[in-house]
């Protein structure tokens, strides 16, 4: 899990990179939640899902938006973040030059950030997004949403009200040629807490049937 620091909008940014082993393996790109309330690269959920996607031979890269733990600059709002995560998947690729397709996972504020930069770049196949604040920012952006994902929140989030997660739900389900997979997680607060572990495994399953693995490997 070698730490890697590469160029940013704002200056330096810190980040976590695992390799991949085959030349053509995918690339995954893992974004936290939000950089003032805690958000880190090293938050236990975005910890799990950069090793579930390890795991499964990805390429995967997780970081510290700018402001936040050796990354420079300081926190604006989503726009400066969105640079942030454009700025690292181009690092990736510049590194995993021959993958074969990109996923983007995102918890929280980086579920948000995540959903803005899949509408950017047409290469993003996947996405996985936990918890996106649909009360607290616009998704208006996803029109049409390009890609299929899953987006996962728990029932007792006192953040994000289930039901304006589920009408993003709704609203992309509307689209034509691509598949939205919902899951609610009983018992789970907007933080996972005591629930990461059956989190982590929806995410996985979900990932090794769009990926043709048998589930037995997650």
């Amino acid at each position: 899990m070698p730490e890697v620091i590469f160029n940013g909008p704002a200056g330096r940014i810190e980040g976590r990179f695992h390799p991949a082993k085959s030349r053509t393996a995918p690339i995954a790109l893992v974004l936290h939640l939000h950089p003032q309330f805690g958000g880190t690269m090293n938050n236990q959920i975005v910890y799990q899902l950069y090793y579930m996607f390890a795991k499964r031979g990805f390429a995967v890269l997780r970081f510290n938006f700018r402001g936040v733990g050796r990354s420079q600059g300081s926190f604006d709002h989503g726009q400066g973040e969105l640079s942030d995560a454009a700025a690292a998947l181009d690092w990736v690729q510049t590194v995993h030059p021959d993958a074969r397709a990109c996923w983007i996972a995102g918890f929280s504020f980086g579920a948000w950030i995540g959903m803005q930069l899949l509408m950017r770049r047409p290469e993003v196949e996947g996405f996985i997004s936990v918890a996106p604040p649909a009360n607290l920012h616009d998704f208006s952006f996803l029109a049409p949403c390009p890609s299929s994902g899953l987006i996962v929140h728990g029932d007792t989030d006192k953040v994000v009200p289930g039901k304006d997660v589920q009408t993003l739900v709704d609203k992309l389900k509307t689209q034509k040629g691509i598949v939205i997979e919902q899951q609610t997680i009983p018992g789970a607060n907007h933080f996972f807490e005591n629930h990461t572990e059956e989190l982590i495994g929806i995410c996985g399953n979900y990932l090794d049937r769009r990926l043709g693995i048998k589930t037995d490997a997650a």
